[in-house]
């Protein structure tokens, strides 16, 4: 797939950042620079977003990642197995998040974050009171408040991406353990 919209010239600074924290500027980066004061507003809230602390990192990262396979957002799921790898978090568990129904590796917990993931991705959402019962029960009510609020965030940068053509750039590349590919599911996006 191509992009759909150009890639704007970032300014230096950004640009040199960008290739400092990974290794190559995010093709986000550069589509949304098109209008800079969005970009900038979005890197802001992105900022924000990661000093977030209520709720564990790796259960994020996991709901992030579900959604992108939810939503077929292979540069999504491409930076979060990176983001992973660069937290120390469990790679081979990153790695199954694509199956994480025929996986084995979750705990109950992650696999109920992943379950709100894509029931929060649906559309119409197919949340239900049990399972934000459970979750509120077992993560409290600021954790839940803020993984809801990063699965919102995550579908934005999700649909976003997959509208203006963005595919995987190669960073989960650096990764010991190959990203599994999501199975062929009737009426839902694949990531691969």
């Amino acid at each position: 797939m191509a992009l759909r919209v150009p890639k704007a010239e970032l300014p230096a600074e950004l640009r040199q950042n960008l290739i400092k924290q990974f290794g190559s500027v995010p093709e986000p980066n550069e589509v949304l620079w098109n209008n800079p004061k969005l970009a900038e507003a979005n890197q802001e809230f992105s900022a924000k977003v990661a000093t977030w602390d209520a709720a564990d990192a790796s259960l994020k990262t996991f709901a992030h990642m579900a959604v992108a396979a939810q939503v077929g957002c292979s540069w999504c799921l491409d930076i979060n197995y990176f983001v992973a790898l660069n937290q120390n978090l469990d790679l081979t568990k990153a790695s199954q998040v694509p199956r994480w129904r025929e996986s084995q590796v979750f705990t109950p917990l992650e696999r109920e974050v992943m379950e709100y993931a894509e029931a929060m991705t649906n559309t119409p959402t197919t949340v239900t009171d049990d399972l934000s019962a459970s979750l509120l029960d077992r993560l409290g009510a600021a954790a839940l408040v803020e993984l809801t609020v990063f699965i919102g965030f995550a579908n934005l940068a999700a649909r976003c991406n997959t509208a203006h053509g963005i595919t995987s750039q190669g960073y989960s590349d650096a990764c010991e353990i190959p990203l599994a590919a999501r199975p062929q599911t009737p009426g839902v996006a694949s990531a691969s």
